[in-house]
């Protein structure tokens, strides 16, 4: 029986190497397996050691290895460091032999010192080896192109045991080619994005859509549903916004799902949740506790709803129940106990709310600093007013249309009861009031004596409504103009018994650095020579309303001039396109004509123009004024000025068309011209559209 040789390093197992004996039948084929598949630095020096050194391989034209670069740097597998006298070892130039056996199969061609040829049981091996030997030499083949290297000077492993080789020995068969290495493609797995990102990523994304958009995005799928009706995403409720767009159930689900999390609740306008506070408004109410801001004006809701609303809220600053019928002074009475922290209270037009719960919300709620009672009855009681002097934390009061506040009730709420006077001056001495803003619009009963209590004693009021109140004087406002030196509004509104001297009084007065809000609006005494001087005197000034006055063009003129000149003034860089710093209201002025207004037109045409006048004026000349008006606020002056240019010339030969005599009928078609002319420029031009028909009409009819 024939042996085989195998190598017994357990990193080869299965490779034949001169160290093994097996038993195999005569005849039957050579053994063989693939070697075992190396990694790093094992690989590659195997793949410096199975390296073809057999010149009949060469004769054969095999191909060079591909491990080997010519003209590279030299390796010491590139030499042979075998001894002649080595059991195995040949001469330089007598390295591989081919046997081939008289049992009719042939060994592969190896490297010698490697892989040996294979051992038979024939005692004329040798000889033969020697014959094959010197054919060989006989026909003087080429050297080798590489030679193995020596297994005593071959690199080790520092992880391999003591005395064995790093590189194995390797049987090559010739029939063998090497096999390309299939990487592993590791097969990346779903990645979703959305469901990747970390929930606060997910809920600042989210918090960037309006409550419109939040609703429609949880139809999405359930997990965007419950993302969108996150309590995160929901602190702020204000749904006077889209409250005719939302229906109760998505209303009532967020209000479930968010209501831990709300902090300002605004249910302005929706009517739709009228059927729906009783099934679900218990629920929705136990969830809201911590309610900061609350709003239900304009709801339909009940008296029992609203007081479970406002139960046990204690983090309550502001609460807003304007417009509801069924609230009343019980509902004020739950404030007072439930509410310390309250600083904002609007009761207006709730009929059944009188002075005698707003006692209680005073005097329990201390910080309470806007109170908001209009059409409110009972504002002459003492107890009431008393409470709100000795207080003196308001900083605004609406008591409009409170026909019961009079004279009396404007004494005890600004000097108290039997304040002391002083001698000099004749006025109360007491602490100055902390109002802001003060408005007693509609207060028929208030006349000048209750109006001069508030002189030097309101140093820091900053609005004053007194409109529609029909016995207020000159007299009674000089006192107020004098003494309040941060005033920004002035509403004095259909007080027909001003005069200039009001004007006057304004334009001396203190207050001119901040005056911005001025309304004389139905106060037909006036005229342009106490407006002049307004204008002159208040470089603040942002609106004023002069409607049915008796202004004239040249208060509009003066006011587009001093506008010119204010701009120029400034130091600042003007901004990129104009903008409107001063709007007039001189609508129903019967002094006022288009002449005026063409001048204010003209005005905001001017080249360089940043700071221009807004106008609402008679109706008829409107559409052209809004035209000009978008023309110069887009920097397109030069169409502005056309626009302009047409009107006026409109507006002459309308003016020589009423005109009679001579050459009526010829004035009458200039101005038929003149309109189609202005009709065309102030809808665009031909540019924007096709011109309108001008045909004369039908000949026959």
């Amino acid at each position: 029986m024939a042996q085989v040789i195998w190598d017994s390093s357990p990193e080869t197992l299965g490779t034949m190497t001169p160290n093994d004996h097996v038993e195999r039948d005569e005849g039957a084929p050579l053994p063989f397996e693939q070697p075992q598949k190396l990694k790093g630095r094992k690989r590659i020096l195997q793949s410096l050691q199975r390296i073809s050194s057999t010149p009949s391989l060469c004769r054969l034209g095999r191909n060079s290895s591909t491990t080997y670069v010519a003209g590279g740097k030299a390796s010491m597998s590139c030499v042979s460091l075998a001894s002649s006298s080595s059991r195995h070892g040949h001469s330089y130039g007598q390295s591989n032999i081919s046997i081939q056996s008289s049992a009719g199969f042939s060994t592969t061609p190896t490297s010698i010192v490697t892989t040996p040829a294979w051992e038979t049981p024939h005692s004329d091996l040798n000889n033969r080896l020697r014959h094959l030997d010197v054919e060989i030499s006989a026909n003087a083949p080429a050297p080798p192109r590489s030679v193995p290297l020596p297994a005593d000077v071959r690199p080790w492993s520092k992880d391999a045991p003591n005395g064995t080789p790093l590189t194995p020995e390797v049987f090559e068969d010739y029939f063998s080619k090497p096999t390309a290495r299939v990487k592993e493609v590791k097969k990346r797995r779903d990645f979703n994005f959305w469901r990747e990102l970390p929930p606060e990523i997910s809920m600042h994304i989210l918090h960037f859509l309006r409550p419109k958009e939040l609703v429609k995005a949880s139809l999405v799928s359930r997990e965007w549903h419950k993302m969108c009706f996150d309590g995160q995403l929901w602190r702020s409720v204000v749904a006077d916004e889209y409250y005719r767009d939302i229906t109760a159930n998505s209303l009532i689900a967020i209000l479930k799902r968010a209501g831990p999390f709300i902090r300002d609740l605004n249910l302005r306008g929706c009517i739709q949740m009228a059927d729906r506070w009783n099934t679900d408004g218990r629920e929705i109410m136990e969830r809201c506790q911590n309610l900061e801001y609350f709003s239900l004006e304009g709801c339909r809701i009940d008296c029992n709803s609203v007081h479970h609303f406002l139960n046990g809220k204690p983090r309550l600053v502001h609460i807003n129940l304007s417009g509801l019928k069924d609230v009343n002074n019980l509902a004020l009475k739950i404030i007072s106990r439930g509410c310390p922290q309250l600083e904002y209270l609007n009761v207006s037009w709730c009929p059944n709310v009188d002075s005698r719960g707003l006692v209680r919300v005073v005097k329990a709620c201390t910080l309470l600093k806007d109170l908001r009672m209009g059409e409110i009855k009972g504002l002459n009681d003492e107890e009431f007013l008393l409470a709100l002097f000795e207080q003196n934390s308001l900083e605004r009061l609406i008591a409009s249309r409170c026909l019961d506040l009079d004279d009396d009730s404007l004494r005890l709420l600004v000097q108290g009861d039997d304040p002391e006077i002083d001698p000099l001056t004749e006025r109360a001495v007491v602490p100055p009031r902390k109002f802001r803003h003060l408005d007693f619009g509609g207060c028929k009963s208030v006349t000048d004596t209750g109006l001069q209590y508030l002189a030097y004693n309101v140093p820091d009021l900053e609005g004053f409504q007194i409109c529609k109140c029909d016995g207020i004087t000159d007299d009674a406002l000089a006192g107020i103009l004098a003494s309040v030196p941060r005033l920004t509004h002035l509403d004095l509104d259909e007080l027909e018994l001003l005069s200039n001297t009001t004007l006057f009084n304004i334009a001396a007065s203190p207050c001119v650095p901040n005056l911005k809000h001025l309304n004389i609006s139905y106060c037909e005494t006036l005229g342009d020579r106490g407006m002049l001087q307004v204008l002159k005197a208040c470089p603040k000034l942002k609106k004023i309303e002069m409607d049915n006055t008796r202004v004239s063009d040249l208060v509009l003129t003066e006011a587009a001039a001093l506008t010119w000149a204010r701009e120029r003034s400034r130091c600042s860089t003007p901004p990129a396109l104009p903008r409107a710093v001063l709007h007039l209201v001189v609508f129903d002025c019967q002094n006022v004509t288009w002449t005026g207004i063409r001048e204010i037109l003209s005005r905001n045409t001017e080249a360089n123009r940043r700071e221009v006048v807004s106008l609402k004026c008679f109706y008829g000349y409107q559409d052209t004024v809004n035209e000009h008006m978008k023309r110069v606020l887009r920097g397109d002056v030069g169409a502005a000025a056309v626009l302009e240019k047409k009107w006026a010339q409109y507006m002459i030969a309308s003016e020589d068309a009423g005109a009679a005599g001579a050459g009526a009928r010829r004035r009458r078609r200039r101005l038929r011209e003149a309109a189609l002319v202005h009709a065309d420029e102030e809808e665009g031009g031909p540019r924007n559209g096709r011109r309108r028909a001008r045909s004369g009409g039908c000949a026959i009819m």
